[in-house]
Order: structure tokens, then C-alpha cells, then sequence
């Protein structure tokens, strides 16, 4: 199934750009051309101005530290040829001026050693680079095999997904989400671990096994959500034994029937948008309650709230990677400001259309996972929602068809396949 890049969507199989990230550590950043021309064009200068100077300044020997800059910049094998090139030049000045044999000596093994240190420089930034490189991209994959892959159609709603890891240095940050089809209905949860690093993944999926199990098992959406905290806690309990930091994550769980409204339990996450009638709007939920994990903190009882979301309409739901993403001078995303421009949108679209005004907003620099779901409900009768048999290479399109939407024939079956796992 087709991936794109840094999460616009994926939809299973391997890591996008993994293989290409590992490679692309040791490419150059200057082309060959370029190289040799410039390498060029700085002996001349270099040559010429010593000729200027004469005796009492020798430039040419300083061409040494060449190949130290081209292994910052340069591919191995063009780093061998600067070291080469350089020591060629430098031996040719020695050769032809003045001094005693020692002299000669001294001056063509600096020359060698300087430039066999730049290599080795070369060398190891390339292996230290692949390594890192292979280390995130394992942590990546791991991510996104274990996140659904979207989009997928239930028989209540059309589900589709942005998602994209931070990927900067060794932070993986844990945004999480997964939509289940159940006997009892849809449920959907989208959420966002606190801290980032490998451990902040560990307590994302210990709540995403905990939803895909309590989705089917448990007969209301705070039956789920008690799970939820049970599983965080649990997590914790076991982080605090092996010296892990515990975490708490904020989650918002939803539930779709074949009402018209929606049920859902806040905990300490952002509230969703609906968008209907070409009009965009936040859902008012009167309670939010604390995060998954610190529940014992606090007397409140966590219950259901519910809202209307008419067919056709589209829910927006969001981590906070999206609302505190932040331009050159701070500012914040105002995604409630932009959200209405997108508001008669599909799915797909609306998430292609965030996702761009995001990267042109803070000029593709990321300080936090992103993650969004567009939910839409199908329309009265409708029946599943469709694709085009062009949206997907390879996908044959199906019936019922939703406006703007596109789901591939193989998620509607993993969908019927959980419904009658479920049923049995």
C-alpha cells in the first residue's frame, strides 16, 4: 500500500524515505562538477598568491585542510579525490622549492596525514550518520506499524489520517489514535503521550492494545476509557520498576452509532471541530477530565457527553503538534481561523489542505509529532463509503459512493473482517 514521505499519510508496509534516509548520509551535498571546478579554481588563487607572497609567506602547504571541510560536506569517494588532488599539489611545491631534505620530509607527511584525517573524518560522520539514521527510522517504523493504517471505512464512518513523527534527533514523540469497529459501534480515539523518546511510544501503545481490546469488549465509552487508565497505570507501575519516567496521556475517545450524535469523554485533550454546511465550528464539551494515568488524583467520575454530527458532516480531531506548531516570529497556529476555508472539503482534502498550510506556517520546522483524523459520518442509507477506482492504483472502486471521500477496497475489508471477528 502507497505511503508518502513524513507522514502526509501512510497506510502500512515499510518506513517511508527509510532506505533513502540511510542513503542520503552519505551523498554529497555539492555535485561533482561543482566540486572540481571550485577545488579548481582555489588552487589557482592559492598558487598565484603565493607566488605574490614569495619566500616569506608560503601559502600552498595551508591547501591541507581542504580535505577536513570536504568531509563535512562531500561523499567519501570525493573526499579521496580533494585528498589526493591536494596531496598531488602540495608534493609538486615541495618538490620544486627550496629547503633541506628534511624539510621535504616534514612537509609531504603533514601533507599526508592532514589529508588522510580528513577522510577518516569522512568516514566515520558517514557511519555515525547511517547509524543514527537506521536507529530513527527502526523507531518510525516500529510507530507506524503498530498505528492503523488509514483510510479505513466502518459501517457508521469514513475515517481518515495525517500523521507525522518529529524525527529530530532521538526524539520519536508519541501521538497515537485508532479507530475500532465494535459490536456497540464505532470508537475512536486519538491522543498525545507526554514527553517524547522511545518510552513515550511504549506508553502510547500500551493504551492503543488497551483501546483495541476494551472497544469490543466493553459496552459503554467509559467502560473504554476505565480500561484506558488501568492500562496507563499499569504501564507505569512497570516504567517506575525498570527506572522509566511514568507518563500520563491525553486522550479523546469518541463513539459513533447509527444516531446522529457522538459520544465522547474528554481526557485533558483538545476538543474536536465539526465542519457541516460549509461552516466550521469547535464542539462544546462541558467536562474535561485528567489525562489517562493520573485519574487517582482526582474525585471526578469520568462521563459521557454527547453531540450532534448530522450526516455528510466531518469531525476534526487533532493533537497539539498541530495548535502550537509556530511561525518564524512565535505566533501559534490559528487553526480556528483557517479551519473554515476547508470546511466543504472531504476528508482527504481537508487533511491535505492542513497539512500544507502547516508545513508554509512554520516553514517546515516541526517541534512536535502532528496527528489529525477527519471523521465523516455517511450519509442516510448510503451504505459504505467508496473510491475511485483512479484515486488508488490498484483499488477497484466500490459502491454507495460518499462525496469527497476515497477508501480503498482493502480497508473496507480489514473493517469487515474486525466486525465479524467481533460478532462471533
Amino acid at each position: 500500500m502507497a505511503q508518502k514521505r513524513n507522514g502526509v499519510r501512510h497506510r502500512g508496509g515499510g518506513v517511508p524515505g527509510a532506505d533513502a534516509g540511510v542513503a542520503a548520509v552519505s551523498q554529497s551535498r555539492i555535485g561533482n562538477w561543482a566540486l572540481a571546478g571550485g577545488l579548481a579554481l582555489l588552487t589557482v588563487l592559492v598558487v598565484l598568491l603565493d607566488d605574490t607572497t614569495g619566500d616569506d609567506l608560503r601559502v600552498v602547504p595551508l591547501l591541507v585542510v581542504v580535505p577536513a571541510l570536504a568531509s563535512v560536506y562531500c561523499s567519501l569517494r570525493q573526499t579521496i579525490w580533494v585528498a589526493v588532488w591536494i596531496t598531488t599539489v602540495v608534493v609538486g611545491f615541495r618538490v620544486g622549492a627550496d629547503g633541506t631534505f628534511w624539510d621535504f620530509v616534514f612537509g609531504i607527511g603533514f601533507a599526508v596525514l592532514a589529508c588522510a584525517l580528513g577522510v577518516a573524518a569522512c568516514a566515520a560522520r558517514i557511519r555515525h550518520g547511517t547509524e543514527m539514521a537506521r536507529l530513527r527510522s527502526a523507531a518510525v517504523a516500529l510507530q507506524r506499524q503498530i498505528l492503523r493504517p488509514l483510510p479505513l471505512a466502518t459501517g457508521d464512518i469514513f475515517a481518515d489520517g495525517l500523521y507525522e513523527p518529529m524525527e529530530e534527533d532521538r526524539f520519536v514523540g508519541g501521538d497515537i489514535y485508532e479507530v475500532v469497529e465494535s459490536p456497540y459501534g464505532t470508537r475512536v480515539i486519538i491522543g498525545d503521550v507526554q514527553g517524547k523518546g522511545l518510552a513515550a511510544i511504549g506508553a502510547g501503545f500500551a493504551a492503543i492494545a488497551a483501546f483495541r481490546e476494551a472497544a469490543i469488549r466493553e459496552p459503554t465509552l467509559t467502560g473504554v476509557v476505565d480500561a484506558l487508565e488501568d492500562a496507563v497505570v499499569r504501564h507505569n507501575v512497570f516504567s517506575a520498576q525498570t527506572g522509566e519516567a511514568e507518563r500520563f496521556v491525553t486522550a479523546l475517545v469518541l463513539g459513533f452509532d447509527e444516531g446522529g450524535r457522538v459520544a465522547a469523554v474528554n481526557c485533558g485533550h483538545l476538543p474536536p471541530l465539526l465542519l457541516h454546511d460549509g461552516r466550521a465550528s469547535a464542539v462544546t464539551l462541558h467536562r474535561t477530565y485528567v489525562p489517562l494515568g493520573l485519574a487517582g488524583l482526582s474525585q471526578e467520575t469520568r462521563t459521557t457527553e454527547s453531540f450532534d454530527f448530522p450526516p455528510g458532516a466531518t469531525l476534526l480531531a487533532v493533537t497539539d503538534g498541530v495548535t502550537e506548531a509556530r511561525d518564524a516570529a512565535g505566533a501559534f497556529y490559528p487553526l480556528d481561523e483557517r479551519i473554515g476555508a476547508w470546511a466543504r472539503h472531504g476528508p482527504r482534502e481537508l487533511l491535505d489542505a492542513l497539512h500544507a498550510d502547516l508545513e508554509d506556517f512554520s516553514g517546515g520546522v516541526r517541534r512536535d509529532d502532528i496527528a489529525a483524523l477527519a471523521l465523516r459520518r455517511a450519509p442516510a442509507g448510503s451504505g459504505r463509503p467508496a473510491v475511485s477506482s483512479d484515486a488508488v492504483p490498484g483499488v477497484t472502486a466500490l459502491q454507495d459512493p460518499v462525496p469527497g471521500v476515497a477508501v480503498p477496497r482493502d480497508a473496507t475489508d480489514a473493517g469487515e473482517g474486525e466486525r465479524r471477528t467481533a460478532a462471533v
